[in-house]
């Protein structure tokens, strides 16, 4: 599905601010690097929202790579959240920051939150990144969790971008879309499929918002000016996921 044009990132007459959330799963950066860095710069993006980021040898260095390769900044997490990684623009002005180790399994592997509360013009946002569990009952225990962290932050307005590992009639998405606005089904535009990106055939990657942000747009940005099929492919083994939101100012109802 082609992409129709999305609103740029601008900030309105009322200090409301329309930004763009960017949420991809980049395969700790195994793949083609600089076709992800070229999708990721063409989705100009005022938040990224990061699943598998690198964890190992020189993880900061190389999320600092990306984010320069970008014209980003890294905002928080990474290894220290167990994969997940928050990118952000000069716009974002930084309020602070957690990440958030979820309890271990055996056997399975460690999960986490990356977290944050932004401002951003006349708007204050918390934001999240997280990687659920491949395994149902652990997964649908991290939903509850991530909710229970948002409701933590304080904030009015939200954002969660991430790979769930579930579909939208999963139990663990269908908890989040419960309670959050599933941004592709409120207003889609572009591709509905993450996974796998030469034949997707799954959404199992979301960007969530709190009731209140306007929703815009979401979608695979197939088809958006500058987001070449062939780095799409490349880039790595899941299509990532873009919304355009309006999130209101600060004190507006």
């Amino acid at each position: 599905m082609a992409m129709m044009s999305l609103p740029e990132s601008r900030t309105e007459q009322d200090g409301s601010a329309v930004i763009r959330v960017l949420s991809y799963n980049i395969r700790s950066m195994r793949d083609d690097g600089a076709a992800l860095a070229r999708v990721i710069r063409a989705c100009a993006p005022d938040l990224v929202l990061v699943q598998e980021a690198p964890r190992f040898f020189r993880w900061r260095k190389r999320a600092a790579r990306l984010a320069a390769a970008t014209d980003l900044v890294v905002l928080g997490g990474g290894a220290t959240a167990a994969g997940p990684l928050l990118l952000c623009s000069l716009r974002a002005a930084v309020e602070r920051t957690e990440d958030v180790l979820l309890p271990l399994t055996p056997g399975l592997h460690r999960r986490g939150f990356a977290t944050a509360v932004v401002r951003i013009a006349g708007t204050r946002l918390g934001v999240l990144s997280c990687h659920l569990s491949l395994q149902r009952e652990e997964r649908l225990a991290q939903a509850e969790s991530l909710l229970g962290r948002l409701d933590a932050m304080g904030v009015e307005h939200a954002v969660v971008g991430g790979d769930l590992n579930d579909v939208p009639g999963g139990q663990a998405f269908r908890r989040l879309a419960g309670r959050l606005q599933d941004c592709w089904t409120v207003q889609p535009r572009g591709g509905e499929h993450t996974f796998p990106p030469h034949d997707p055939r799954k959404r199992i990657d979301a960007v969530f918002a709190t009731r209140g942000i306007e929703v815009l747009g979401c979608g695979v940005p197939a088809g958006l000016p500058g987001v070449a099929e062939g780095d799409l492919l490349a880039a790595s083994d899941h299509l990532p996921v873009l919304a355009v939101l309006r999130v209101p100012a600060a004190g507006a109802s």
